[in-house]
């Protein structure tokens, strides 16, 4: 099933009319040559799946009516965040949020750290490999994306749930998988190729988050912030 995305859907207004973005406009009509009174399929990105008609097909500006809603795609009962620390290659950060789109993530924050080897990146561009990931997986629920910031001032937030961060400089004795309980909210912390800090390390075990390994290999920052977005969904299951 091809789908398209528009988060301007009023999920209690059928019919109404909506306006793709220009890549979904592209997309819908230079690639697919959707033509005036096609069918197809579009999300919401929270859950929602609607049919509609295409009424206008202009490559820029497609517009479509909303005529039915096919169905809702509930919300996991739990929430994932996932504030990871961006690789050298953006390649691999972007395989990450791609997998962890398809699993099952709620959110993802990039952190800036101590170690960090990139500390600027281009949000507009991830955006649109987790839009095109949730499409081609079918999950219909969009991770929000925040923009980075430094570790120091991720720690001053509040969050709900549990709290971890993964250390690999010292050996964890402890498994993700023992330490979480099923149903909470977590928030994850994943630290660069070089490891966090010992100072921040600290500042995050001060803050509440607890220490945990995520097996015996020593796993690459995009392979492990998979890991642990991988055993907590199936934890979960």
């Amino acid at each position: 099933m091809q789908i398209f995305y528009s988060p301007d859907i009023l999920s209690n207004t059928i019919p109404q009319q909506v306006q793709l973005g220009e890549e979904e406009s592209a997309h819908c009509v230079r690639v697919l040559r959707k033509k005036i009174g096609d069918t197809i399929q579009i999300t919401d990105g929270r859950g929602g799946l609607f049919e509609a008609i295409v009424n206008n097909n202009d490559p820029k500006k497609c517009l479509v009516t909303i005529v039915t809603a096919s169905g809702v795609l509930p919300q996991k009962p739990f929430r994932l965040h996932v504030a990871v620390a961006p690789t050298k290659n953006t390649d691999r950060f972007e395989w990450f949020l791609e997998k962890a789109t398809e699993i099952g993530i709620t959110e993802i924050t990039p952190i800036i750290c101590e170690h960090s080897e990139r500390t600027v990146l281009r949000t507009d561009r991830l955006q649109k490999v987790l839009i095109s990931a949730m499409k081609q997986s079918l999950n219909l629920h969009l991770p929000l994306l925040n923009e980075p910031v430094k570790l120091a001032d991720f720690l001053k937030r509040e969050f709900a749930g549990q709290k971890f961060i993964g250390y690999v400089e010292e050996k964890q004795e402890v498994l993700l998988n023992e330490l979480y309980q099923k149903g909470s909210d977590c928030v994850i912390l994943i630290g660069p190729e070089g490891d966090f800090s010992k100072d921040e390390l600290e500042k995050a075990k001060r803050t509440g988050f607890e220490t945990i390994s995520l097996g015996n290999s020593r796993l690459r920052t995009e392979t492990a912030a998979l890991v642990a977005t991988m055993t907590i969904n199936l934890l979960n299951d």
